[in-house]
């Protein structure tokens, strides 16, 4: 916001004559001006009324002007300070500047050194207009993104309570089935959609909500896995062994998915009639790929029945795989099934 009424100077020199000069030259040019007679003074009215800006001549007895500008500099709310030097005195001048004032200027005789000193006064009231609107704007847009993390931390939340709500419903529904295929379809429905929950509650509970830990989100998708595709008839262990790594939400959300039904085959069709070990891996291959790998020691999958679209579990692994941008690939192995796939980190 711009200054719409004069801007007011505080100019501290211990030379009377001077003082009224400035006063005078300063006033013509647009500025109201204080005096002040030394550096105590100066930093007594500065500490009891805001100024614009104060000029600091550096020869003062007592409190000169590098202590005087210290004394300033530490103010709950500091004034830019232009400081005013001998014309032989760039030392000194190179020593306010380190020390924090925003500009310096040469006294000199004569209306060219207030002239000087009033270019000076304005550049630095723009320089610090320009740093109030730079901190403005930078404290809106982090309120801003303070606001979108918390709306998108609320809708995760939401969507997470929405999809618990559907797989309950799901479940009630389907109370009644007996048919045995039916409730496995059913079976398969609840896993996937609480692979997708899994994804919003973490991003709920967790400060960043645009990427997803990897490790933590298939441990806990893994953990729900085995606890409803295992029995005591048929016991499985689904081991996990991860990189932390972090991928966006979608792409996290895809490779839940492509987990969960690799998982629920292997567990599904390696063991018939017993139980058995899977393993899954998510692997960092550099910076900028990751690799995905499911396996088991079960019976195998022989060539001629190699997936190719026809159930849904394929078509799903095979559309959540091409948002990916990749593909499950089945490696040839002397006993059980290895599902791999390489993705993009980005």
């Amino acid at each position: 916001m711009e200054l719409t009424r004069p801007p007011s100077v505080l100019y501290i020199d211990d030379d009377a004559g001077i003082r009224r000069l400035a006063a005078r030259a300063l006033d013509r040019r647009g500025y109201r001006v204080t005096l002040a007679d030394g550096g105590e003074e100066g930093l007594a009215l500065a500490g009891a009324q805001a100024f614009d800006l104060v000029a600091v001549d550096h020869y003062m007895p007592g409190m000169d002007g590098l202590e005087t500008l210290a004394a300033l500099a530490a103010l709950p709310t500091p004034p830019p300070v232009v400081y005013v030097t001998g014309s032989d005195e760039g030392r000194v001048a190179i020593a306010a500047l380190k020390a924090g004032a925003a500009d310096y200027v040469v006294k000199t005789v004569g209306d060219d050194f207030f002239d000087l000193l009033a270019a000076s006064f304005a550049q630095v009231l723009d320089r610090a207009q320009l740093a109030r609107e730079k901190a403005r704007a930078e404290e809106a847009l982090r309120a801003s993104n303070a606001r979108l993390e918390a709306l998108l931390g609320e809708v995760n939340h939401r969507v997470a309570n929405s999809l618990q709500l559907v797989t309950a419903m799901v479940r009630l529904q389907a109370s009644g089935i007996t048919d045995p295929a039916a409730r496995a379809a059913r079976d398969d429905t609840q896993r996937r959609i609480g692979a997708i929950a899994q994804v919003h509650r973490r991003l709920y509970t967790a400060n960043d909500v645009e990427s997803v830990d990897m490790r933590d989100y298939l441990g806990a998708l893994i953990e729900e896995l085995a606890e409803t595709l295992s029995s005591d008839t048929m016991p499985h262990t689904v081991r996990l062994v991860a990189d932390p790594i972090r991928l966006p939400t979608d792409r996290a959300v895809s490779l839940g998915v492509i987990v969960t039904e690799l998982v629920t085959n292997a567990c599904k069709y390696a063991y018939p009639g017993s139980g058995g070990e899977v393993r899954v891996a998510l692997t960092q291959v550099d910076e900028a790929v990751y690799l995905l790998a499911v396996e088991d020691d079960g019976c195998g999958m022989p060539a001629e029945v190699v997936p190719r679209g026809t159930g849904l579990g394929t078509r799903i692994i095979r559309s959540m795989a091409q948002s990916l941008h990749a593909a499950v690939e089945y490696e040839p192995r002397d006993c059980g099934v290895r599902a791999v796939l390489r993705g993009a980190m980005g």
